[in-house]
Formats: C-alpha cells, sequence, structure tokens
C-alpha cells in the first residue's frame, strides 16, 4: 500500500472523512512530511564524515554544541527534538565542522531513540575520524511524554555517549561539560 493511501486509511480509522476540504490533500502531505523527517535512513553518515577528513596536526578539544535536531520517537511515532553537542580530540586527523552537523541530522532523521542516536553519533566520528576520544551529549524534549501517557510538560531528557579519553579521563569530561554549559556572549 503506499503511504499517502495507508494514512488516507489511518485518518478514517479515526473517524475523519479524509475527503473533506481541510483534509483533502493531507495524505499526500502527511507522506512527504514523513519520508524528509525519516530520510537519514537513506543516508550513510559514513560517507558524509570520510569525505571531509583531512590530516592535521592539531591535538586540542574540538567541540560543535547547540547542534539542533528533530526526530521521530520509533515508539509512538511521535517528535523528540532538542540540542546535540560533540566534541573530538583529533589524533593526526580532523574533519569538516559542518560534517558533524549532518551525521547529528542523518541519525536524528530516522525512527530513532535519543539513546541510540547519541550512541550512534559517537560510535560514526569514532570509527572514521579516529579521534583519541568523542563526547556526545544530546538534549531532548520527547512529546511521546508531554502530550500522553505521564504528561509531564517540562521534561528533558539528557543522553551522553563519552568515548576513549572523554571516558578515561575526568579532567577531560569536565572541560567538555563545563563548554557545553558555558553561556554564549551577547550578540553585539
Amino acid at each position: 500500500m503506499e503511504l499517502s493511501a495507508a494514512i488516507r486509511e489511518m485518518l478514517v480509522e479515526l473517524g475523519e472523512d479524509p475527503h473533506r476540504e481541510g483534509l483533502h490533500k493531507t495524505p499526500e502531505r502527511a507522506a512527504e512530511s514523513l519520508r524528509f523527517i525519516t530520510g537519514g535512513m537513506h543516508e550513510d553518515p559514513e560517507k558524509v564524515l570520510g569525505e571531509s577528513v583531512l590530516a592535521a596536526e592539531h591535538k586540542s578539544m574540538v567541540v560543535v554544541k547547540d547542534l539542533d535536531f528533530f526526530s521521530m520517537c520509533e515508539h509512538h511515532l511521535l517528535p523528540f527534538f532538542g540540542k546535540c553537542h560533540v566534541a573530538y580530540i583529533p589524533d593526526q586527523k580532523i574533519v569538516g565542522l559542518s560534517k558533524i552537523a549532518q551525521v547529528v541530522d542523518i541519525f536524528a532523521r530516522r525512527l530513532q531513540v535519543q539513546e541510540r542516536m547519541t550512541w550512534q553519533i559517537a560510535e560514526t566520528i569514532q570509527k572514521i575520524v579516529k579521534p583519541v576520544g568523542v563526547g556526545v551529549i544530546a538534549e531532548a524534549e520527547h512529546l511521546c511524554m508531554q502530550m500522553r501517557g505521564v504528561k509531564k510538560e517540562n521534561s528533558v531528557a539528557v543522553t551522553s555517549t563519552m568515548l576513549g579519553e572523554f571516558h578515561d579521563d575526568a579532567a577531560t569530561r569536565a572541560e567538555f561539560l563545563a563548554i557545553v554549559h558555558q553561556s554564549r556572549p551577547a550578540a553585539h
């Protein structure tokens, strides 16, 4: 069954008339939206990262923080969204900063759980860039918790994956956490 037909059938099951004026084109629009929202399933994050790995002597921590992401909970098909913070310590290789943002998007744009997404981002960077360590923190609001079930409107889920030096060295981990929680200077 075509996706838009399945959505039309879902509207009928919910007691709606998919032919009424406001819903007439909803099945097609919803199908297009779902294909976009889950489009990361058809992208290869390893390829994206691998295209921008460069040799470098740089060995200081690299942090890209406050990366907005939007995902879809695989348990309830409801959105979860928030910020992701990614850090790595190079070991002979660096990667384009925008590629880190792309990898976050690729894993977020799937039917997903936050815990797995956080781990996948870290593992992919570790595998392709081979840094001394990787740290990933994701902070998200889950509409499956806010709109239904426990109805905890102000809840935020935080997940982290620390690999290599971020896992083994408390000072490295503390530096990453301090950077993540540091406020940005006000714009002039």
